[in-house]
């Protein structure tokens, strides 16, 4: 590494607080990957935070050109001094990464900086594939794998996780009076974006959470239909299931009302849950 071990512990420490269900789900991959797999978490988070932390778009396209300049670097081995740039140019060189799946991240976050709701669900997923299965696509590079089944699942995956994390932050958009559930939804079941920044618990406003979640849970159900003929060896890659179907139960429990406070509680038996999952080798 280009840097001393305490601020690789900073690094880990702040990654740890920023994406919890993540760095658990790392710290269970085999140990060749596990280091990898934070960078790519790392990677993730910094460019998730761009959007919530700057206050003029053209400030976010700066970030974002900061993030493709640093690509290039690494693939011409000359990574910029910093932290999370030092690990992912680790993690590129040692398992060969594709450059096309961590630009395409850049790239879908970058158009997400316009700031506004999704016109539609494929809008949403298709989002939701340009980001959370590209990176499931690496993640499952740094397991040595290359295997057309595993990278469908992972396709899935990766949609339910965005739409998931979609419903999870809706009530925090919406404290800063932001909506980014798919229109057509929301319009299907006469809920404004009013509804949502004042909170309402009401029937219609669950029926797009429910629709929403319904779709997530259709992703994960499609892709556990093949999961015979994805290789044992992708299973690790794919412990962010373990994380979806709890909020997705969560958010069933409470009647697909969003701004439910149970939401709000992290599941305290998690980190087991993910352990009995990776020793059972499914997803």
């Amino acid at each position: 590494s280009l840097w001393g071990t305490d601020l690789y512990m900073l690094f880990i420490s702040s990654l740890r607080s920023r994406d919890y269900d993540g760095f658990v789900s790392s710290l269970l991959l085999p140990e060749e990957a596990r280091r990898s797999s934070l960078a790519l978490r790392a990677f993730n988070v910094e460019l998730a935070q761009v959007k919530d932390s700057v206050s003029q778009k053209t400030i976010g396209l700066m970030r974002m050109q900061f993030w493709k300049t640093a690509i290039d670097e690494m693939y011409r081995d000359e990574p910029p001094n910093q932290p999370v740039t030092a690990e992912l140019w680790r993690a590129v060189r040692k398992h060969y990464l594709t450059k096309r799946w961590l630009l395409k991240v850049i790239t879908e976050r970058e158009k997400d900086l316009d700031d506004r709701a999704y016109r539609n669900l494929q809008e949403l997923e298709g989002y939701a594939e340009n980001t959370q299965s590209s990176l499931m696509y690496l993640l499952l590079e740094c397991l040595g794998l290359k295997n057309v089944h595993a990278d469908h699942a992972a396709s899935h995956i990766g949609k339910a996780q965005g739409i998931v994390t979609c419903l999870r932050a809706t009530p925090y958009h919406s404290s800063r009076r932001k909506v980014y559930l798919p229109m057509d939804i929301c319009m299907l079941h006469g809920a404004s974006q009013e509804d949502f920044i004042r909170g309402s618990r009401e029937q219609h406003v669950r029926d797009v959470v429910y629709d929403i979640a319904s779709q997530a849970h259709v992703h994960l159900q499609h892709a556990r239909s093949f999961s015979h003929s994805v290789p044992a060896a992708a299973m690790p890659a794919f412990l962010q299931t373990v994380v979806l179907e709890d909020y997705l139960q969560r958010i069933r429990k409470a009647d697909f009302d969003v701004f439910h406070p149970s939401l709000k509680n992290r599941n305290p038996l998690l980190p087991i849950q993910l352990y009995l999952r990776s020793w059972k080798k499914t997803y």
